[in-house]
């Protein structure tokens, strides 16, 4: 088994339970155990500035499904929750990264672990730290980065603990 951290967000629709039902169908997958839930940040959007602001989670899972795997059942996650990839950092209903897999680099076309710009955002780093406060990213600890990242607009919006995977 592999301990990997997945980012979520959206903000779409009922931004609060696509994440719940994200986290509902991720633990249901099979091979995927969630083992802990971040607290919800509202942040505002990165990279594409003029659309509504996200809330974004993260879960730390543990899973024996190779990173390719877990990345084939992440999307199918996505599809069956209505997620239409119709423009880069666009809206969108629900969007689920693969953060990290375990202490692996890994960089095959089309799956980037550690997610590519996830040491400059402080809306992944920050639900990342909540799940994996040892974690580390090019080896630096993940919570340096986000005390060295922007936050600004980011809130803390409820605590961890807020969704027990049903």
């Amino acid at each position: 088994m592999v301990g990997a951290v997945l980012g979520l967000g959206g903000n779409l629709g009922d931004r609060r339970g696509n994440i719940a039902a994200a986290i509902d169908a991720l633990a249901a997958e099979p091979g995927i155990t969630v083992a802990a839930v971040s607290a919800l940040y509202e942040t505002p959007p990165w990279g594409k500035t003029d659309q509504p602001a996200f809330l974004n989670a993260a879960v730390l899972v543990e899973t024996d499904l190779a990173p390719r795997a877990l990345l084939e059942a992440v999307l199918g996650v996505e599809q069956a929750l209505g997620r239409l990839r119709l423009e880069r950092w666009g809206p969108r209903l629900i969007d689920i990264d693969i953060l990290l897999y375990g202490d692996r680099v890994i960089e095959e076309a089309g799956l980037t672990v550690p997610h590519p710009f996830l040491h400059q955002r402080a809306f992944a780093l920050a639900p990342l730290v909540d799940v994996a406060p040892d974690a580390e990213i090019a080896g630096r600890p993940a919570r340096d980065w986000l005390a060295e990242s922007d936050a600004a607009g980011m809130i803390r919006a409820e605590q961890p603990g807020w969704h027990q995977p049903g």
